[in-house]
């Protein structure tokens, strides 16, 4: 399983459940990696999608706990166990933890690779993920050259997760 998301110097990663910034490479990016592929998100970033419904060209499953919870375009899975079954039948490459928070922080330790757009600045998010750089579990395994794009520097980096956070990862329990 990977992650992919966009994160201020802070690792802010959202506000007010939108994005903290508009980057037209970092959305060329995003649909690089995920068309065609399967991606889980928790349910208030579901809603923050245009329509309110799955990304086209995507298998979409969604994690709530709400059991009456329905979306257009979307499997919908109401707990970890139920998530990991759905997940069961993808290959692992496949598919992309796309947010929020809760869910980024949740599993990404579950994750062999990270692709993180990392803005240069503070964007006053009200949402944030666990700082990567501070994980001995990854590795920084490749950085882009800056990008700037509406006045934000940003780069794209890719972690992969080292042996020893593999080995942690397997002794995870639910």
């Amino acid at each position: 399983m990977n992650m992919i998301v966009a994160a201020d110097s802070k690792w802010g990663i959202g506000r007010d459940n939108g994005l903290l910034a508009s980057l037209p490479s970092d959305m060329k990016y995003f649909r690089e990696h995920t068309l065609g592929k399967v991606v889980v998100m928790g349910r208030k970033t579901l809603e923050s999608l245009p329509g309110q419904k799955g990304l086209p060209g995507r298998i979409n499953i969604v994690l709530s706990t709400n059991k009456h919870f329905e979306a257009e375009g979307c499997r919908i899975v109401h707990s970890e166990y139920q998530l990991f079954d759905e997940l069961a039948q993808y290959d692992p490459d496949d598919i992309y933890l796309i947010g929020g928070a809760s869910l980024y922080n949740r599993f990404y330790k579950y994750c062999s690779r990270l692709y993180v757009t990392k803005m240069d600045a503070d964007l006053n998010a009200d949402a944030f993920i666990v700082n990567i750089d501070e994980d001995e579990d990854y590795s920084l395994i490749s950085e882009s050259e800056p990008v700037t794009e509406n006045g934000i520097t940003f780069r794209f980096l890719v972690y992969s997760r080292n042996s020893e956070g593999l080995n942690r990862a397997r002794t995870l329990r639910f």
